[in-house]
């Protein structure tokens, strides 16, 4: 996993591209559905009010109406900001009081300009400037009338703060502290039957313990080489049974399914119980980066489809669409961490909940009353085609998670 991590096509925030790289994010349609991350522009049909801007250390957003309770129409706004500061900074438009977040700016480098637009309705906005190693800088209130009739207005996201988010980091810590000792007793087991040269449920407690290890998945930048030890991908140009360096789940995995004799299975069994004992014992196990907690439902479902969905991690058993199961479980999970702080946040909660449901359903179906799971290559072109839209579509409506739940500033008024 935390190889996997490497390659993980995260979440994309859709940029507004300048010469200095600058991101800028708006939410999508108040009353359209989904609070999503779209490319900033206007969604009114007519022309937007335009405002050159300047930011340093000391103001922000100086241009736009004529100071504080100035009062602007509403509609469309495109704004060219300027950043007059020594150093990088972010901006965000918020809406003064509630502190919804209507436009972000990342990174808008030392004297570089960027425009972005918004389409905003009735209220008092302000924005606000965060200079790299300086305090923020707010800007004066700006009133704003009534949008024409017609326009779609941008949604605004109440902020989460790190405090916020810490959080929901520390709760889930604290589940994978509790899912632990079942790891390593399931580890044991294995270890135990390959001791004895039971291969046959020795292959019945890998799956068992594998799958216990996948639901753990967004935890796995906190696993750091642990997990490389426990889940590790084979080298470049090797493949799980030959790379001689390689441990973990996928090495037994090949060493399973190719034939091995017993004392080989045993000595990678023996390996993966002490892997295993020592990442319990570190202190900083489920230490979960509140930065990230809001990436990992997203990431462990996009994971899922690159590396499970394309077979790419298969050493021999042939159970791709059970760790897809496992994946799914654990993206649930992780994104249940964060219900009550989405609830009021992304309107389409409840369809990202149902899509990662259905779509495990749509998995659990290809596991037999035998209890194995039907190989990737035996799906017909229709059942894959299914899958693979099934997958698509709740890791498009789980992306807008990741936008929600950055910590964002939260200024005194």
């Amino acid at each position: 996993m935390s190889q996997r991590s490497q390659f993980a096509l995260f979440w994309a925030v859709v940029a507004l591209v300048v010469a200095v790289g600058v991101a800028a994010t708006v939410l999508s349609p108040a009353h359209g559905g989904a609070a999503q991350p779209q490319a900033a522009s206007t969604a009114s049909a007519s022309a937007p009010h335009s405002y050159e801007l300047t930011a340093n250390r000391s103001t922000c957003g100086v241009g736009w109406g004529d100071g504080a309770n100035a009062a602007v129409p509403g509609g469309a706004q495109s704004f060219t900001i300027a950043n007059g500061n020594d150093a990088p900074m972010d901006i965000q438009l918020q809406e003064q009081g509630s502190k919804k977040v209507f436009l972000e700016l990342d990174g808008v480098g030392a004297g570089a300009k960027t425009t972005a637009q918004v389409v905003l309705g009735k209220g008092r906005y302000r924005f606000a400037c965060y200079p790299e190693d300086s305090q923020p800088a707010i800007g004066a209130t700006v009133r704003v009338g009534a949008a024409p009739h017609g326009a779609v207005l941008s949604a605004g996201t109440a902020p989460l703060t790190r405090n916020q988010l810490n959080l929901v980091a520390i709760a889930y810590g604290k589940w994978v502290d509790g899912r632990l000792p079942t790891l390593k007793k399931q580890v044991a087991q294995l270890d135990a039957d390959a001791e004895e040269g039971d291969l046959a449920r020795a292959k019945a407690d890998w799956l068992t313990a594998h799958l216990s290890y996948e639901t753990l998945g967004a935890a796995y930048d906190a696993f750091g080489d642990h997990d490389a030890e426990i889940n590790g991908m084979p080298a470049s140009g090797t493949t799980a049974l030959s790379d001689r360096g390689l441990t973990g789940f996928h090495k037994i995995e090949a060493l399973l399914w190719s034939g091995a004799p017993a004392a080989a299975v045993a000595a990678q069994t023996r390996r993966l119980g002490a892997a295993v004992d020592s990442l319990i014992a570190d202190p900083g196990t489920a230490q979960i980066d509140p930065l990230v907690i809001g990436l990992r439902s997203h990431e462990i479902v996009e994971n899922a489809i690159q590396f499970e969905l394309t077979g790419a991690t298969d050493a021999g058993s042939h159970t791709n669409l059970a760790t897809i199961d496992a994946n799914l479980s654990s993206a649930t999970i992780a994104l249940g961490f964060l219900k009550s702080d989405l609830a009021t946040r992304y309107p389409a909660l409840p369809d990202a909940e149902a899509a990662l449901a259905s779509t495990q359903k749509l998995v659990e179906s290809y596991h037999r009353p035998d209890g194995s799971w039907a190989p990737l290559l035996s799906l017909t072109r229709a059942q894959r085609e299914r899958l693979n839209a099934a997958l698509g579509g709740t890791v498009e409506l789980l992306a807008p998670v990741a936008e929600i739940a950055e910590p964002r500033f939260t200024p005194d008024e």
